[in-house]
């Protein structure tokens, strides 16, 4: 709202932004008659009251003028101030002026009130009231502003009394009597506002303060205006003595009000948001029926009643409940014999009650019909169950718990409740087994509240033990629950477990659903898509997308995202304890064959979009039996990887024992996806026990394959020297078994291991080794990875002329084969080689070319270098800044990659380019801190490389300390035979 005079005046949503005073009562004399002509006179009479001074006419054209100067400033149309013949007007739209808005607020209820919507015209007339501020226009004490805004203020209190009757019908009589006592204080002469207390006070039981009320009343009307209350008051009055007073004037029923809720549980912890918006909703009369589901000892039917609780006051006339039996050992209550029950708490006689069920509806709606009542229907089955038991009565609130989502209800808001989050859950077993014992053990109690997966049930249950056995830490409870081979064995307490809640959730659902449920225990991922559950299943997927969605429903599992479901930690554990069944032996046999042959053909298919031909056809599957389903997670690209990383790397050790053959190829079908994403600890973990298959198969080629992929995470993590280790073993395997193609290789990896470790000599021996290895397969293909290597250590080596030869043989060799990735490889090295000759230009095109073929390929590893080499050359041609932004990407790139010394290399150039942006002192920091990282993994070349850094950040303020660094820096340059040897010995022949 633009003008807001409820309180005092605003204009462009700031409080006193209009601060002359003669302009300020010109501007409320204008808002009291919005849209109307004010005359000059009138005006004139506002600002000076009976001595208006000669100039006022010309004083009143100033004011006029300032105030359209302000309102333009505040953003406001130059016309918004008009000028007449006769005076001056303002111009204002609906929703621009509080009053009006207050205005047509309170009409607005006043319609839903005379249609019978109490909820609604609460609603509308709580609006209304919350936007006045204070008494209008105050601050301004002129006489013809304050008559106006008074009849605001009476106003406000009209729609204020209109309200509170309303809220007195709605059973709030409570919740007003801090707010009527304050404004019987302000206003003790207004008999509407001292009846109203009078009926809360009543409807409370205070019958005693309400008749010192009135007397206190009376006798003010007497001092004050010399009259006695007025006749409604009188009658009240009488009603109170009598004892006969009911809220809202309709007569009190004969029967006491019905309490048949369930105690409420003194320690509910937690859904402190869920209850809030439950109570808001039901306050402002948004929906008659919750529906509150969720899975079993998920708290429920707890959350219910603590709500039910906390608004019982609002339904005066009775509050009922009932189990419907949903979700237990006895068979769910029909909707004639739940009739039965409720109409009983009603107070209706036994014989009274008919036996046909319609019969039974129409007693039901009738006695309902116009009390206000609170129905808990508890535990439901189904939406048939409870549709028929639903009141009728508009001023009838229903709450329905149940473990299944009742969608076949025509009305209901749903809330379904998921487990509590950590502080909830610590809080709640502090509740049960003692918050000073929960204290003296913080993070033994987060274990045990995350084994017990956040769930209310399984948290009272675990806080139960440990409350009868006091001797017991709470770290004896977590490594109970940590170490079980059954853990809801442990969460089980006299009649009370999690597993038999589950049970009977389970045993709810078809059995097509009750197999896809057991079968998912398989599943060692947190989330599981409806494609490995159909694989999972062997059944086609529009069934297995029926079973989920049943399973969904009846809350055994959630379904976070479209085509994505989760099982509830403690859920899979049942699940599994299903499947372990002896009787279910051969179904867990053919359904984990399914997982894996689907786990392995997508990441095979994954990777082989990323891998060069030679190591594609070094890998081949038979065709999967579920096309279908690999062709939809294929589509996803390596966002299938994301979602199922951990479920990918469980893989082969779930089979290791009956499948070892999917054990290794599992393994060796990932490593391209690990390897490019720098997932380096779970690819060595799975090659691992891809050897360990290997070695029980007695398979020795396979051996040395597992050992030669496990290397390559070593590589990337700087550990030369034990990737060096496995790749000879590899190599000893191969000349035993073979094949020639796979020992070809292994030497090649052990010489870019071999350059990784400066040892660029013994490098070049190990390519030229595996040059003459016995030819054959795929010779092309091999010569190219071959050539890639030969390019790149030389390049590093420094022989430029002859790098820049095998690089441009490899781009062709590369094309020839059709190898994408080779071609980036050869492009970047050609732009690298180039770039380092002095041949800037053609370099720059090179490597950018290169770069959007490394990104259209996901080599972030390889699209790091190149970002790096490019930020190179913007610091060498006088833009540190680009430079810098450059190297912080490539950085980046490099980390995901995981590779160690990359990320040294990225960060010492990143700090050359911050020394040449002028920041010493940053410079000189990140290089010491590279020099330690460079330091733990042995890396002669960045360490040398963060030396001669430190050595320029100190060459002007300390050249001792930096000729010290140049020295070691040429030490370690020189062990390796880098090029950069060259330039340290300049820099320190200046120093001499």
């Amino acid at each position: 709202m633009r003008f807001q005079i409820l309180g005092p005046l605003c204009v462009g949503g700031g409080e006193a932004t209009i601060t002359a005073r003669r302009d300020r009562v010109v501007l409320a004399v204008l808002l009291l008659r919005t849209n109307r002509v004010v005359s000059v006179d009138e005006l004139v009479d506002a600002m000076w009251e009976e001595d208006p001074p000669a100039t006022a006419r010309a004083q009143l054209q100033t004011c006029v003028s300032r105030l359209r100067q302000r309102l333009a400033d505040l953003g406001l149309p130059p016309d918004t101030i008009v000028t007449n013949p006769v005076g001056y007007g303002i111009r204002t739209s609906p929703g621009e002026l509080d009053s009006e808005v207050f205005a047509r607020g309170a009409d607005a209820a006043r319609v839903a009130l005379a249609s019978g919507r109490l909820f609604d015209a609460r609603r509308q007339f709580r609006a209304a009231l919350e936007l006045w501020r204070g008494p209008a226009l105050s601050g301004i004490p002129h006489r013809s502003v304050r008559r106006r805004a008074q009849s605001l203020d009476e106003q406000r209190l009209t729609v204020l009394e209109e309200c509170v009757d309303v809220e007195l019908r709605l059973g709030r009589a409570a919740a007003l009597l801090d707010e009527l006592t304050e404004q019987l204080e302000q206003h003790p002469l207004r008999e509407r506002l001292r009846g109203q207390l009078m009926l809360a006070l009543s409807a409370v039981g205070r019958q005693a303060d309400a008749l010192a009320l009135y007397r206190d009343g009376r006798r003010l009307y007497a001092e004050e205006l010399g009259i006695e209350p007025g006749a409604a008051l009188q009658e009240l009055h009488q009603r109170v003595l009598a004892g006969d007073l009911a809220v809202g004037g309709s007569e009190r029923r004969a029967t006491a009000a019905v309490h048949a809720l369930p105690r409420a549980i003194k320690d509910f912890t937690g859904r402190s948001e869920t209850v809030a918006r439950l109570v808001k909703e039901i306050e402002e009369g948004e929906s008659r029926i919750h529906l509150i589901d969720g899975m079993a000892g998920s708290g429920k039917t707890t959350l219910a009643v603590h709500v039910a609780t906390r608004i019982g006051e609002q339904y005066p006339d009775a509050h009922l409940f009932i189990d419907l039996h949903g979700h237990s050992e006895r068979a769910p209550l029909t909707p004639a014999a739940a009739l039965a029950t409720l109409l009983r708490q009603l107070g209706v006689p036994a014989e009274r009650i008919p036996v046909d069920l319609d019969d039974r509806l129409a007693i039901w709606r009738t006695e309902l019909a116009d009390r206000r009542a609170l129905v808990l229907l508890d535990n439901a089955a189904s939406a048939e169950q409870v549709a028929p038991l639903l009141p009728s009565g508009a001023g009838c609130l229903t709450l329905i718990t149940s473990r299944r989502r009742l969608v076949g209800l025509d009305e209901g808001r749903p809330s379904s409740l998921p487990v509590l989050d950590a502080d909830e859950a610590v809080e709640l077993l502090g509740r049960v087994a003692g918050e000073t014992r929960i204290a003296a053990e913080p993070a033994a109690a987060v274990e045990v509240v995350r084994r017990c997966g956040y769930l209310p049930l399984a948290i009272r249950l675990a806080g139960g033990r440990l409350v009868h056995r006091p001797r017991w830490r709470i770290a004896d409870l977590a490594d109970r629950l940590g170490g079980a081979r059954d853990t809801l064995a442990e969460l089980a307490a006299g009649q009370r477990s999690v597993g038999d809640a589950f049970a009977l959730s389970y045993a709810q659902v078809s059995p097509a659903a009750q197999r896809t449920f057991r079968l998912l225990g398989l599943h060692p991922g947190v989330r599981v898509d409806n494609n490995t559950a159909a694989a999972i299943a062997g059944v086609p997927l529009v069934e297995a997308q029926d079973a989920l969605d049943e399973l969904v429903d009846a809350h055994l599992m959630d379904e976070p995202e479209p085509g994505r479901y989760r099982l509830h930690d403690l859920v899979r554990e049942y699940a599994r304890t299903l499947l372990s069944d002896p009787a279910n032996a051969a179904e867990r046999h053919v359904a984990l064959d399914g997982l894996l042959d689907h786990y392995l053909h997508v990441s095979a298919a994954l990777g082989r979009q990323t891998e060069s031909p030679n190591t594609r056809q070094t890998f081949r599957l038979p065709p999967t039996s579920r096309p279908d389903l690999v062709a939809n997670c294929v589509e996803q690209g390596l966002g299938w990887l994301d979602e199922n990383l951990c479920a990918l790397v469980a893989m082969p050790a779930l089979a290791e024992q009956d499948f070892p053959q999917r054990a290794w190829q599992l393994a060796r079908a990932s490593w391209r996806l690990l390897y490019n994403g720098g997932h380096l600890d779970e690819l060595v973990e799975l090659h691992r026990v891809g050897l360990r298959a290997a070695e029980v198969l007695g398979d020795e080629s396979t051996q040395a394959l597992m050992l030669n992929y496990q290397a390559s995470a070593y590589f990337r993590r700087a550990r030369f020297a034990e990737s060096i280790a496995l790749l000879r073993r590899a190599v000893e395997l191969c000349r035993r078994s073979g094949p020639p193609s796979l020992l070809r290789t292994v030497l090649e990896n052990i010489a870019v291991s071999s350059h990784g470790n400066g040892d660029h000599r013994q490098g070049i021996a190990y390519l030229r080794e595996a040059g003459t290895t016995v030819k054959g397969g795929h010779e092309l293909a091999e010569r190219c990875a071959r050539l890639n290597n030969l390019s790149y250590a030389l390049c590093i080596w420094g022989r430029y002329e002859a790098a820049l030869r095998i690089a441009r043989l490899h781009l062709l060799v590369a094309r020839e084969v059709g190898d994408r990735r080779q071609l980036a490889n050869a492009v970047g090295h050609i732009g690298t080689i180039r770039h380092r000759m002095g041949h800037t230009e053609p370099a720059r095109r090179l490597l950018l070319t290169a770069l959007t073929l490394q990104r259209r390929g996901h080599n972030r590893f390889d699209e790091g270098e190149l970002l790096n080499e490019l930020g190179v050359m913007e610091r060498e041609a006088g833009r540190p800044d680009e430079a810098a932004a450059l190297h912080r990407e490539a950085f980046v790139a490099i980390s995901e990659a995981g590779d160690l010394v990359g990320q040294c290399g990225s960060r010492s150039l990143l700090a050359r380019a911050i020394l040449d942006q002028g920041d010493v002192r940053s410079a000189q920091d990140l290089f010491g801190r590279v020099l330690i990282d460079a330091t733990k993994i042995s890396h002669r070349y960045e360490q040398a490389r963060a030396l001669d850094g430190l050595a320029r950040c100190l060459r002007r303020t300390d050249p001792a300390a930096a000729r010290s660094h140049w020295v070691r820096a040429l030490s370690l340059l020189e062990q390796v035979e880098s090029p950069d040897a060259a330039e340290v010995r300049r820099l320190l022949a200046e120093l001499d």
